[in-house]
């Protein structure tokens, strides 16, 4: 027990949280082949009693219990938890959703929830912690940290856009949260693979809310601030005079051609082991509900409303900007050992001290 308690402490001063959403494809996660089919014989012989069979019997349906949070890295997963609330999967999702990530620490070291949906640098400080006891299925969200400006009247006078490029940000003052965790590690990153020295070139001002730079974007006509949706709608639906002038996801991609990560879906590999082929399913029904929430905005804001995960109203806007996805195998890999990599340069601690061994990427190659 007290080992348990050091490591649930040691998490909480490590691991970052942060919401968000922006629209992506939806890569597709194969089946597995079906490879009964045999071909018919040419010719009947004598009529005999049917020749057992080495097919297993299917595998039983598994409840699966899922831990989430309140934002983006659970809004693609509401059709799978609309669809098994009305018994229309084959495995039960017992899906709970919770406001912080320490709330679902525990209960994977503990072994209480199979599956998590949880920041990706958050999944390597337990792959860590656990000595590799969790695997990453797949990214569920992509960046979801956008830069936003106060329409600057003189310049929309003069049809001139101020922020063209991120060196536009020299001699800027920025407005974000997030000191010391992952959007200034971004940020940062973004900054300098643009030759901006964050600490001499730009200020940055660090608020302890997000609400609180939505309040200090309000007061100005020429503030700029980071932040991530769903915060980035509500700013912009309290103050009409803001605008978006850059998408971190796009931004990070020009850099090395990968990609900015936000959640992934983890889970214990003692039950990937006990239950291979239910969790193949639930891949395969989470890629379901990505592309049914990507191409059913309404429908799918009205779920995320239901399960109180966002409220219907601004999920209807931010959804398109949020960047829900399940990239699984090879696009993984590539993506969160990247991000992990910036990260675990920035500070070693964000990622557990270590980045995790290629075991931690689900059937990635």
């Amino acid at each position: 027990m007290k080992r348990l308690i050091a490591i649930i402490l040691a998490l909480t001063l490590t691991m970052t949280v942060f919401s968000g959403c922006g629209s992506s494809d939806t890569p597709e996660v194969s089946a597995p082949a079906d490879d009964t089919a045999t071909e018919a014989p040419e010719e009947l012989g004598p009529v005999t009693d049917a020749p057992e069979t080495d097919n297993p019997e299917p595998a039983e349906p598994v409840e699966i219990k899922i831990a989430s949070l309140k934002g983006p890295t659970t809004m693609g997963m509401v059709k799978l938890m609309d669809d098994s609330d009305n018994g229309l999967t084959e495995n039960t999702y017992s899906v709970s959703v919770y406001g912080t990530a320490d709330e679902i620490v525990g209960q994977i070291v503990g072994g209480e929830i199979d599956v998590a949906n949880i920041p990706c640098n958050l999944a390597s400080v337990l792959y860590n912690k656990t000595n590799g006891g969790i695997s990453a299925l797949g990214i569920n969200t992509l960046g979801v940290l956008y830069v936003l400006a106060a329409s600057n009247p003189e310049s929309a006078l003069n049809n001139e856009e101020p922020y063209a490029e991120i060196a536009d940000l020299k001699g800027k003052t920025i407005y974000s949260t997030g000191k010391g965790t992952t959007p200034e590690y971004v940020l940062n990153y973004i900054l300098r693979s643009n030759g901006i020295d964050p600490e001499k070139d730009v200020t940055v001002e660090y608020l302890s809310e997000a609400t609180e730079v939505a309040a200090k974007m309000a007061e100005s006509t020429d503030a700029i601030a980071v932040l991530p949706q769903p915060y980035v709608t509500v700013a912009m639906t309290q103050n009409e005079n803001l605008r978006i002038v850059f998408d971190l996801t796009e931004e990070w991609q020009k850099i090395d051609g990968t990609q900015l990560v936000t959640g992934v879906t983890v889970a214990r590999k003692e039950f990937i082991e006990a239950n291979p082929e239910a969790v193949e399913k639930l891949m395969s029904d989470y890629a379901a509900s990505v592309e049914y929430v990507n191409s059913n905005n309404d429908e799918a804001a009205a779920l995320v409303g239901k399960y109180d995960i966002v409220a219907e109203g601004v999920a209807k806007k931010a959804l398109p900007y949020c960047n829900i996805v399940f990239q699984t195998g090879s696009d993984l890999k590539a993506n969160a050992s990247a991000y992990l990599n910036v990260l675990f340069e920035s500070d070693p601690t964000s990622v557990g001290g270590n980045l995790p061994g290629d075991d931690f990427y689900y059937n990635a190659e």
